[in-house]
């Protein structure tokens, strides 16, 4: 027997708060909005623990909360600019095929990036994917900011002369 739905609550909640962040994320493309959602999915859970079937799915039962606080966010958000009620279809759909290509594209460069000589690697990571200065990338690997700016160039020029539908190869390392 699985025991009340209160209780199956309970005991699963915790496992599935990153995949409610996850999902939260997903939605309002926000961290802070995504944890806010949780905040509110796992209060309504608790709440309406008894609604809960045990032995049924709680993680799409969580997921179903979850898009009902975002849903129910964005259409009190819409109201109080004026702007009335939103279709949930509207706020849902998505160019799914401008998602793939984008996802495509973004496989193939970093590939490319990853074929590139180490130093240029840690280079375009630091000043591109983290968003350093180029100052607080020299900082960080303890070289001159003109190195870092020629290893950047030189990355750069690189990946301009790859093809993005090859596969990488290896490069060589240690380069500048």
């Amino acid at each position: 027997m699985a025991g009340t739905g209160e209780e199956a609550v309970r005991d699963g909640l915790a496992g599935q708060l990153v995949a409610l962040w996850r999902y939260g994320l997903v939605l309002s493309r926000s961290r802070q909005t995504a944890e806010d959602l949780v905040q509110a999915t796992c209060l309504r859970a608790l709440e309406r623990a008894g609604q809960f079937t045990p032995g049924t799915r709680l993680d799409r039962w969580l997921f179903t909360i979850l898009r009902s606080v975002w849903l129910n966010d964005l259409r009190a958000a819409r109201i109080r600019l004026g702007e009335g009620a939103v279709d949930a279809e509207t706020v849902l759909s998505f160019d799914g095929g401008a998602t793939m290509e984008t996802n495509i594209l973004a496989a193939q460069v970093l590939r490319q990036v990853v074929a590139l000589p180490e130093a240029q690697r840690e280079a375009v990571f630091l000043v591109y994917v983290e968003g350093l200065s180029y100052a607080e990338a020299a900082q960080t690997l303890g070289i001159p900011i003109g190195t870092v700016m020629s290893r950047l160039a030189a990355a750069r020029a690189r990946l301009a002369h790859l093809d993005p539908a090859t596969p990488a190869t290896g490069g060589q390392h240690g380069a500048r």
